[in-house]
């Protein structure tokens, strides 16, 4: 699936040409000058380690559906990255947590939708029962060591693969 892109302006009507601005071609309307930029999305979620494991989610729905990922998702109009994350491990795991930090941000170029910026945070359980929900069809407990092998973003191995290097 290809991210969308208008065909026509949204101000006016007018077909979009595509034209070089800064050195990309961009959606661009020849009648008023509006310019289809195509920004990265934001997206925040949580690097969740306890006793050596981490805890990771089964997508349920496309992209990568059936895929393990961390509990991550888009940030929602109003909210802060630290909410979208707290959100996101409330909805997909049924887990309360306290952040503790900011892990690392990583840039999201595989997702075939959009492209993200991932804000991952660590955090500790305050409460909560471990119960998959929303997007999420299991929730699981893993070895940093021994991960699944079809993590389904490239941000998330390599985010997997950095906590394990830090210890």
């Amino acid at each position: 699936m290809a991210p969308f892109e208008p065909t026509y302006c949204p101000h006016c009507a007018t077909a979009l040409t595509p034209l070089a601005e800064h050195g990309t071609l961009r959606p661009t309307c020849p009648a008023c000058g509006f310019i289809w930029y195509r920004n990265p999305v934001p997206a925040a979620g949580v690097i969740l380690v306890e006793e050596g494991r981490v805890l990771l989610v089964r997508r349920k729905f496309e992209p990568r559906a059936g895929s393990w990922c961390l509990p991550a998702g888009f940030m929602e109009a109003g909210e802060t990255p630290e909410e979208t994350a707290v959100r996101e491990l409330r909805e997909e795991t049924g887990l309360e947590a306290r952040l503790t930090g900011l892990f690392h941000v990583y840039a999201g170029f595989d997702d075939p939708r959009v492209r993200a910026v991932l804000i991952l945070y660590t955090a500790e359980r305050t409460g909560g029962t471990l119960a998959p929900g929303d997007d999420a069809i299991e929730a699981e407990w893993f070895s940093l060591r021994s991960p699944p092998a079809d993590i389904a973003f490239a941000a998330h191995r390599e985010a997997l693969a950095e906590r394990l290097a830090r210890g």
